[in-house]
């Protein structure tokens, strides 16, 4: 419901009869956000919401057979897996309740992962990963070059819908990431890598992993990123910390600062940055040849991503 401040805001703008666009949306939104709490039926024990399934942006098809997308179902806040400077991630849990109301019909894990909107100068050199990304709407490039409120909002909404838009193609064409599930605003719902006891994979930072374990890791990393340069992107903050290892399986996570190799005229710069930065760990953790290997990878991803 409305606090007793927006309604008195709400009367006084239709008292003076002069709505701005985003003064209709919002009056809007807050009118359709009533109804819903009037004629929504009450949610199952244990549930924090009925699921925002059909909302917003939705993930690429064929969609995965475990993800739950029933119109009955509803999502339950289960825990933080992570909080950082620009987004948080939650576990969620998304369940269809069976008819005796006392039991779960079905079930999924989901990360949701929701970006600061007035936070967003925490992404540091964040004008150097926007250059490409454009709005339609000068006064909205304006608001962002300046970094003003409205700017901040809208960067917010271009890192979202970026690591969204990527995770989709990426995942469409292979790579190992989290199946995008849907956006809806600046709140991403993701494929939650982990076990079914809501234990989060471990980060590739975290590990020791053996010579041979860490060969075939230094083998599953250079065909993620030969799928991710063929695709025509680079991370664009790729380190240890960005990637899990879930029972053997590598998994690229963190992707909003992701880099149109094309677009982005210092894309090359941060390929490079990208491939260092991952191979200076395994080399640390002794994987013989490091140099030599990573020079091959630059060239390999350089020729996938046609810059060469």
């Amino acid at each position: 419901m409305l606090s007793e401040q927006e309604q008195k805001q709400e009367r006084l703008l239709l008292r003076r009869g002069r709505l701005t666009d985003r003064e209709r949306e919002r009056l809007a939104s807050r009118r359709e956000a009533r109804e819903d709490e009037l004629y929504a039926p009450p949610l199952p024990d244990g549930a924090d919401r009925w699921s925002t399934w059909g909302e917003g942006d939705l993930g690429p098809e064929p969609r995965p057979e475990w993800l739950v997308v029933a119109d009955g179902a509803v999502d339950s806040r289960l825990g933080v897996v992570k909080t950082g400077k620009e987004a948080d991630v939650h576990l969620v849990e998304r369940w269809i309740p069976a008819e005796d109301g006392a039991s779960v019909a079905a079930s999924c894990l989901l990360a949701e992962k929701i970006y600061r909107s007035n936070e967003h100068r925490n992404f540091h050199r964040d004008a150097a990963y926007v250059d490409g990304r454009r709005t339609r709407e000068s006064r909205m490039d304006r608001a962002v070059a300046n970094r003003t409120r409205f700017g901040l909002k809208i960067i917010a909404d271009q890192w979202a819908v970026a690591e969204f838009a990527a995770l989709g193609a990426l995942w469409a064409a292979g790579a190992p990431v989290p199946y995008p599930v849907q956006r809806v605003g600046t709140e991403l719902l993701l494929e939650f890598i982990g076990d079914a006891d809501g234990s989060a994979a471990p980060r590739l930072a975290a590990l020791r992993p053996d010579p041979d374990e860490l060969a075939d890791l230094w083998g599953q990393l250079c065909a993620a990123l030969q799928i991710v340069a063929r695709a025509g992107y680079t991370h664009g903050d790729l380190s240890p910390w960005n990637v899990l290892v879930h029972e053997g399986r590598l998994v690229l996570i963190d992707l909003p600062q992701i880099v149109d190799l094309t677009a982005n005229p210092r894309g090359d710069e941060y390929l490079t940055r990208d491939v260092r930065n991952v191979a200076t760990w395994f080399a640390a953790r002794g994987l013989p040849d490091g140099e030599r290997r990573t020079e091959e990878l630059l060239t390999t991803l350089r020729y996938e991503a046609r810059l060469v």
